[in-house]
């Protein structure tokens, strides 16, 4: 039965540029059964999603296109003593996901496109579970742009569909921060201006700010979806 709600929060893993694991996503799983089971973790980037499913899945996978991050997930694997757990360098649009892992789970946080769902509904066998926190179209929509990463529910329930998935539960997760002043708020997403500078974002934000703007918004598409053994 899917559910459709929205919601707010986020834990207190931290991965580069995705700020922290979604809350929604991490109680999700936390509830799956995933004894014996092996997860695949799609754009793990430092494995803070990965590390936490370690403890109770048999395998985890991490892939990711960048090494140096899966240096510092390795590393970190290593200090909380996890050997269960390994991270390939690999283009999670482009691998071949059951050559991979095999996976009876794949799992991502903030790394989702359509190209991904088709390796997923290619890489599942039936019943195989597919969860993922991705942009919302709301995202940062204090800067005038929408990422092409992002999804609306239709459009996410459409592509899944379309690859063979039953959406079990999909939830917005959304959180906005109310800044005091013009100050503040520059300050705040200081650490967003090389990127948001070469689209235009920064200039559009910076515009939002002049004319008396004071928010910022995060916005997560929050999904849950089983193979259900029919689409491509």
């Amino acid at each position: 039965m899917e559910a459709v709600g929205r919601g707010r929060g986020w834990s207190t893993g931290r991965r580069p540029h995705g700020g922290r694991l979604s809350a929604t996503l991490v109680r999700w799983l936390d509830e799956a059964s995933l004894a014996g089971r092996t997860v695949l973790d799609v754009g793990t980037g430092t494995g803070a999603l990965a590390l936490h499913l370690a403890a109770r899945a048999r395998r985890v996978l991490g892939i990711d296109v960048d090494a140096g991050a899966l240096v510092e997930a390795q590393r970190q694997a290593r200090r909380a003593g996890l050997g269960n757990v390994v991270f390939v360098v690999a283009d999670a649009e482009q691998a071949d996901y059951r050559a991979l892992a095999r996976p009876d789970a794949i799992v991502a946080h903030l790394c989702m496109s359509d190209a991904i769902v088709a390796r997923a509904g290619a890489g599942l066998d039936p019943g195989g579970l597919l969860a993922f926190a991705a942009f919302h179209t709301d995202q940062w929509r204090e800067t005038g742009q929408v990422s092409r990463f992002a999804y609306e529910p239709e459009r996410a329930r459409a592509v899944l569909e379309g690859r063979g998935f039953r959406i079990e539960r999909m939830e917005v997760e959304r959180d906005v921060t109310t800044f005091a002043s013009a100050d503040e708020a520059r300050a705040a997403t200081a650490g967003y201006r090389a990127r948001w500078e070469p689209d235009g974002r920064w200039a559009a934000w910076t515009r939002f700010v002049d004319g008396g703007g004071r928010t910022l918004t995060r916005s997560r598409l929050v999904v849950e979806a089983r193979r259900d053994g029919t689409g491509p």
